[in-house]
């Protein structure tokens, strides 16, 4: 009989059992790692009012809808994953962010290390009282913290979906966004899986566990918007009642949510993403 046999066969069954186990646990884990989408993950904050003139408090809360259709118009672009909103905004709420006041840079590394994003865009939005609107963004690589790629496009206050759409365009052509090894989904079940195998007896137990983790870690990717939708011309009073519906959705105001978002529907019959809202509600009961 060799040593090795030998030392083997002092092993106590149970763990003996247990190493057994966490054997193809250990292995599923640095799989997936392997088959991981590779693109980079892009979270789009919400975009500030800074319009100016008599009128300039009309449009607060439009930023609301200017994140939610730009995350929307960039999921069609296949080199990135875009974040949802909704998710992005449960994690706001989970940490009492942006209650009030602008998202400041601080505030846009944190909440996109929170999400596994390794990009943010966020920005702003003006309205010159004279029907023109401009609309800002730039980019933050959360790995450095670095402000990059500013952009801006401008358009009249009757056709603010092409406005998002300008921008969408112009970060897609202007944007360098490369994957960033180490961050993101997936990376934490490699670190997890090397534990848990020095862990030997303890392995089934902290195998779980790392899966159990990794699955919290899984954010919600958005979906592309519908061809139909990017060709309505939505006015800034539609795009309003749009983000005012956003708003008490995610003040938890069902009935005033769906509501607004009739209106929407109302008056832009093809604007699929409200629609979808309406759907989603409707079926959550």
């Amino acid at each position: 009989m060799t040593r090795a046999t030998t030392l083997l066969s002092r092993i106590p069954r149970h763990l003996a059992a247990a190493a057994l186990f966490a054997a193809p646990l250990l292995a599923a884990p640095t799989f997936a790692a392997a088959q991981a989408d590779a693109r980079p993950i892009v979270a789009v904050l919400s975009f500030d009012n800074n319009s100016i003139g008599k009128d300039a408090r009309d449009y607060d809360g439009l930023g609301k809808g200017v994140e939610d259709l730009l995350i929307a118009d960039m999921a069609s672009n296949p080199k990135v994953r875009l974040v949802d909103r909704d998710r992005i905004q449960k994690v706001l709420d989970e940490q009492s962010l942006v209650k009030a006041g602008a998202i400041d840079p601080t505030t846009a590394v944190r909440v996109g290390k929170i999400l596994g994003a390794q990009y943010v865009v966020y920005g702003g939005f003006m309205s010159d009282g004279r029907g023109n609107m401009v609309l800002t963004a730039h980019t933050t690589d959360l790995e450095t913290s670095q402000i990059q790629n500013p952009q801006k496009v401008q358009q009249k206050t009757d056709d603010v979906l092409g406005l998002i759409a300008q921008m969408s365009a112009k970060l897609a052509a202007n944007l360098k966004l490369e994957s960033k090894p180490g961050m993101g989904h997936g990376t934490g079940m490699v670190n997890d899986s090397a534990k848990v195998a020095q862990a030997g007896a303890a392995g089934a137990k902290h195998a779980k566990a790392a899966a159990d983790v990794s699955a919290q870690q899984v954010e919600t990717f958005a979906k592309p918007m519908a061809p139909a939708a990017r060709k309505v011309r939505l006015d800034v009073a539609t795009m309003r009642i749009y983000s005012n519906a956003l708003d008490q959705l995610d003040r938890k105001n069902t009935a005033k949510a769906v509501e607004l978002f009739k209106q929407v529907q109302a008056k832009a019959p093809n604007f699929t993403p409200a629609s979808e809202y309406l759907q989603k509600l409707t079926q959550a009961g």
